[in-house]
């Protein structure tokens, strides 16, 4: 999972961090729908960078739960796995996408 990853662009995110996440806009509805419908239950999260539309690095994010709401938001339990590298942008429906490395945490 390193090619055109959804990426949402909100807040830091860590690996092993949980991370609510309250999903309202309807092009992040449409990304979390299908990370869910593909079966991957992933996509990456990166800050807001002027300029660049994201920063350059990021966390992947595991959906463990997601809570519909009645108006369609959602309430998304997530998890920190892996952050990465953004080696390419791109778009998919109204929202980022990247290409991606994963880099390695050294163990403390």
């Amino acid at each position: 999972l390193t090619k055109n990853i959804p990426i949402f662009v909100c807040t830091m995110a860590f690996p092993g961090i949980p991370c609510p996440l309250h999903v309202f806009e309807p092009r992040y509805r449409l990304m979390i729908r299908r990370c869910q419908e593909s079966g991957t239950r992933r996509f990456g999260m990166c800050i807001y960078e002027n300029g660049k539309s994201f920063a350059d690095y990021g966390c992947m994010l595991e959906i463990r739960q997601v809570e519909v709401l009645a108006d369609g938001r959602s309430l998304v339990d997530t998890v920190g796995r892996q952050r990465f590298r953004v080696l390419g942008r791109g778009h998919r429906d109204g929202y980022h996408t990247a290409d991606i490395e994963y880099l390695e945490d050294k163990k403390v």
